[in-house]
């Protein structure tokens, strides 16, 4: 395990040093708290059924910046030390080809983690200048998170998947952001396809990430979502692991 911890520190140290970590976290801070603006301002035009967190939560641009961050968070992973040259002397030293996996996946997770850690200040100083609560019960913001949290590190996986099958960082960034796109848009089919049946539209609708949102932030806990977040970050990070075994061997 001493061996793991050596590596993760390497990956989350390496984010720390590289200028695009800083511009994913300026970009994403600034069009979340944009969105954050936007919401409280047309919430104040009129009276609405839903909280602030809600809103915040739902929002198209909250989507946006969310799909968009993961591309540009694991491209580097893999591509960038077999572009450099650097991922031969990680494979020979004596760390089994999961730790290497698990090591980068955790610590673009950990970065992923940093970048949402501001957006609960959102909530706390709406609270204390409007003098109410964001959400309607602690649940909806533990709900929320956890579903951030869930669906990031399933996203978090594909891009590694995606790193790993290439030397090129944009060819990654574009692998991941197509594969991220597609299964977002999957969920949102239903909406799209009015002559479905109801069949299809409950079956896209288990895998709709805004369905599973909206549901999480009223503060009501589906396992469902947890079972098929936490089952598919598994078998792609398993495809990952095979993946650079594969390229291994070609070295």
């Amino acid at each position: 395990m001493r061996k793991f911890y050596t590596l993760l520190s390497r990956e989350v140290r390496s984010y720390f040093y590289s200028p695009i970590a800083y511009i994913v976290l300026v970009f994403f801070l600034l069009v979340s708290g944009v969105d954050f603006y936007f919401q409280i301002s047309f919430m104040n035009q009129r009276p609405v059924p839903y909280s602030v967190q809600e809103a915040f939560f739902n929002s198209v641009f909250f989507w946006f910046a969310f799909v968009l961050i993961f591309p540009l968070i694991t491209m580097r992973l893999f591509a960038e030390e077999f572009k450099l040259g650097t991922i031969e002397p990680l494979m020979t030293a004596p760390v089994r080809d999961w730790q290497v996996v698990l090591s980068k996946f955790f610590g673009g997770l950990v970065f992923y983690i940093i970048l949402w850690v501001p957006t609960a200040f959102y909530f706390a100083i709406f609270q204390y200048i409007a003098g109410r609560p964001a959400a309607g019960s602690i649940g909806a913001y533990w709900g929320s998170y956890l579903m951030l949290l869930l669906v990031g590190m399933f996203y978090l996986s594909v891009g590694c998947f995606a790193s790993v099958l290439t030397k090129n960082q944009i060819i990654a960034a574009i692998i991941s952001f197509c594969a991220i796109t597609l299964l977002f848009f999957l969920g949102l089919v239903q909406f799209i396809l009015l002559d479905v049946s109801s069949a299809t539209r409950d079956l896209l609708g288990y895998f709709s990430a805004l369905e599973h949102m909206g549901t999480f932030s009223r503060g009501v806990i589906d396992t469902r979502p947890i079972v098929l977040y936490l089952s598919m970050t598994v078998v792609m990070l398993t495809l990952t692991h095979q993946a650079f075994q594969s390229r291994k061997w070609r070295l």
